[in-house]
């Protein structure tokens, strides 16, 4: 596979309706916010997360394409596999904790850990755990991705009609309304954004990906998850999320041809104002309902003040 040798920058933009787009378990499963502006958060574990789970799905058992952080998964026994492959030996198999003989041996595990995990070849990974396979730097990073506007999140109550056991099924047969907790209605409460539209950042360094072997098929394999993830990540908690703009920006060489900032700000969302568009920081917008849908935005791209070198690729 040819190994990647321009860099990318991008800018994927991605909606919620009626869902949950990232809890936080430190508040009770809220979705994340920022708190001084009340600007909706997605975190980039949460992203990484959902393009692993896309690629286990659409590359499964493919070689060269497996996950190396999986729900359930004992990292150690993935590193393992590259000891055993690499020695070949039974002590390998059952030595409690390993470590490379030499420089020449951890470059190799790193090798076999690259070559056969799609995540680490691509976000890197911390390997020197128990059994020490080194650690990756990977070419792709994210950033988290932030609602264009201030959300509000709204709480839920929601019921079931069916009883726990059958101590609570006859204590409602009865009328027994005593105890709450035997109301085998009550259920939980769920929270939701009833809208958001959130932004996120990422960088493909061509340099990195010499290192790591990631290549042209795995930078088209990314792109390909980034639009496609939310298909295959649906759930009551998270509503309906989908993928709405993947712009790249590809440099024309491996140290590119200018800086990320640059090209993100050509990237401008503003309401869409019957027809036009207007900037978020126009005061006149203050009289206008709140957003509940994509097309109440308009994405403009400022190619005008495109730098020379770069070319953009409009995905979605």
């Amino acid at each position: 596979m040819t190994t990647l040798s321009r860099r990318h920058d991008f800018v994927l933009i991605f909606d919620v309706t009626n869902g949950n787009p990232n809890g936080d378990p430190d508040a009770g499963n809220l979705p994340r916010l920022d708190p001084e502006t009340n600007h909706g958060l997605v975190t980039d574990v949460s992203l990484k997360r959902k393009i692993r789970n896309y690629v286990e799905l659409a590359r499964e058992g493919a070689e060269g394409h497996h996950i190396y952080v999986q729900e359930g998964a004992i990292l150690n026994e993935k590193h393992r596999q590259a000891y055993v492959a690499l020695r070949g030996d039974e002590k390998s198999k059952k030595d409690a904790k390993l470590n490379p003989r030499d420089d020449a041996e951890a470059t190799a595990l790193r090798d076999f850990m690259c070559r056969n995990f799609f995540d680490v070849r691509t976000f890197g990974a911390v390997m020197s755990t128990g059994i020490n396979c080194g650690q990756v730097k990977g070419p792709v990073q994210m950033t988290f991705a932030n609602s264009v506007e201030p959300v509000l999140p709204v709480e839920i109550s929601i019921t079931r009609m069916a009883a726990t056991n059958e101590a609570e099924q006859k204590k409602k047969a009865e009328g027994d309304d005593s105890d709450q907790r035997t109301d085998n209605r009550t259920m939980g409460r769920k929270h939701i954004v009833p809208y958001g539209l959130y932004v996120a950042h990422g960088f493909v360094s061509a340099k990195f990906a010499e290192r790591t072997g990631f290549s042209e098929a795995d930078l088209d394999l990314l792109f390909e998850a980034l639009a496609n993830m939310f298909e295959h990540d649906r759930a009551a908690a998270r509503g309906e999320m989908t993928s709405r703009k993947l712009i790249v920006f590809r440099h024309a060489n491996a140290l590119g041809n200018a800086p990320a900032h640059r090209l993100f700000d050509l990237v401008q969302i503003g309401r869409n104002v019957d027809g036009e568009f207007r900037a978020l920081d126009d005061r006149g917008l203050s009289n206008l309902p709140p957003a509940r849908k994509f097309t109440d935005y308009s994405v403009h791209i400022d190619r005008e003040r495109l730098p020379e070198g770069v070319e953009i690729l409009e995905l979605l």
